[in-house]
């Protein structure tokens, strides 16, 4: 039997409880899921592309189901070297669906063998985001219910607060 493999993209700047429902809820549908960190983002990081694959690999717990690598250049070649034929992508409201869909829509127009699933982020996630993890974290809010434990005692270096 063909084993189903998705890819996950993104800059995981850090990797959130809602990122890690997707991925699990993906596991679900998948026999595989990459965790694909962009290298060529135009974010400004807080982590290090080093850091953040660290910490994905901590928050996933090993998981033999679950792959966690960089990729530059198109996400859709990427996918396509992979052995995979779908994009993973996690949604948390109406205004993540216009940009995702444009997205998608160049994708499949670009690589046609390439599809996107669309999953919707779980309630109690769905305003949850890296930016805003990161930016509670710098003002000395408390993020452990947002990330997992390791990721919250990065963030708190990075901030230069006491764990």
């Amino acid at each position: 039997m063909k084993k189903s493999i998705a890819v996950y993209p993104g800059s995981f700047d850090p990797i959130t409880n809602g990122h890690l429902d997707i991925i699990q809820r993906g596991l679900e549908v998948f026999d595989e899921v990459i965790i694909a960190v962009a290298r060529n983002s135009e974010k400004n990081s807080l982590f290090t592309v080093a850091e953040r694959l660290e910490l994905i690999r901590i928050a996933v717990a090993d998981d033999s189901r679950v792959r966690t690598e960089t990729f530059d250049g198109l996400l859709v070649s990427y996918v396509v070297n992979q052995g995979a034929r779908v994009i993973l992508r996690g949604l948390r409201a109406v205004s993540d669906f216009e940009y995702e869909l444009q997205i998608a829509q160049m994708n499949h127009t670009v690589e046609q063998r390439v599809e996107t699933l669309f999953m919707m982020t779980a309630v109690p996630y769905s305003f949850l985001s890296s930016s805003i993890v990161k930016e509670v974290c710098s003002l000395g809010g408390d993020i452990s219910a947002f990330v997992p434990q390791p990721v919250g005692a990065a963030l708190k270096k990075k901030f230069g607060l006491s764990s």
